[in-house]
């Protein structure tokens, strides 16, 4: 089972929850999650596109909060939040972090997508 909400302002509620939805389907099924997406103009707060943490427990998590910058263009935006779901993902399969990996992931996730929507 999975929830999913959003907030924040200039952004494709519909969108971000078919990527979201996507995600899930595809990688982490098997898990109950809680993923709250919030949108906001990161960039200018922190230079980054995008961020993600565990909101509940560490030892099980299940629970997760990602900001993500809010002024994209499409493409990117999917790109930021398949790069920001996979440090979900991570988390969930207690994968040691690796930005790397999410780095390089972002492209495939990104094909892959693509292919399924």
């Amino acid at each position: 089972m999975l929830r999913v909400s959003t907030s924040g302002y200039n952004y494709s509620h519909n969108r971000c929850i078919n990527i979201v939805e996507w995600f899930v389907n595809e990688y982490l099924s098997r898990y109950k999650l809680d993923i709250n997406i919030h949108h906001r103009r990161l960039i200018k707060r922190d230079g980054v596109l995008g961020w993600a943490w565990v909101s509940g427990s560490e030892s099980r998590p299940r629970e997760f909060e990602i900001e993500i910058h809010n002024l994209m263009d499409r493409e990117e935006y999917t790109k930021t939040l398949l790069h920001e779901l996979w440090h979900v993902y991570q988390h969930v399969k207690k994968i040691v972090l690796c930005e790397d990996e999410a780095c390089r992931m972002e492209d495939v996730l990104f094909k892959n997508y693509n292919k399924g929507s």
